[in-house]
């Protein structure tokens, strides 16, 4: 948590890094467990034996929507929702982009900065958190996106 962040500061730490998530590793198992959430069991996600011979990366890759699935994890791991806050909900997502493939074993964690902070009255606020999800050792980072979150004191 950054020092001073809170509800009423909220203002304050617009266009400011609130910081890095820890690590967290995309094992075989955890993309199994996702494709039998969703139902999406392409073999690029969990056919291991075909992965290492027909796909590109060598290896399965876990899901787009597995990645972008862990935003709300990176954003409590950070702080980004004030200790001070009541409740916040999830409002959406914008600029979401797909850059990268996250191979099996590889390690994750969200960068966050605040990009936007708009007071909406009656002890609301509604935030925009710009997060980049990197991977450990690759260059370009797995996905980018804008999460909206109404935040209530």
């Amino acid at each position: 948590m950054v020092e001073g962040y809170r509800f009423e500061t909220l203002a304050q730490f617009v266009g400011k890094e609130l910081g890095s998530s820890p690590w967290v590793t995309i094992d075989q198992a955890r993309i199994n467990a996702f494709a039998d959430c969703t139902d999406d069991h392409q073999w690029i996600h969990t056919d291991v034996e075909r992965a290492k011979k027909e796909s590109p990366f060598g290896a399965p890759i876990a899901h787009g929507f597995l990645t972008l699935s862990l935003l709300s994890r990176f954003l409590g791991e950070v702080g980004v929702l004030p200790s001070d806050a009541s409740r916040a909900v999830n409002a959406g997502l914008s600029n979401v982009r797909f850059k990268a493939a996250v191979p099996v074993n590889s390690r994750v964690r969200g960068s966050i900065r605040l990009a936007d902070a708009q007071a909406k009255g009656e002890g609301r606020c509604l935030i925009t958190a710009a997060i980049v999800v990197e991977v450990e050792g690759q260059k370009d980072p797995a996905l980018t996106a804008d999460m909206v979150i109404m935040l209530f004191r």
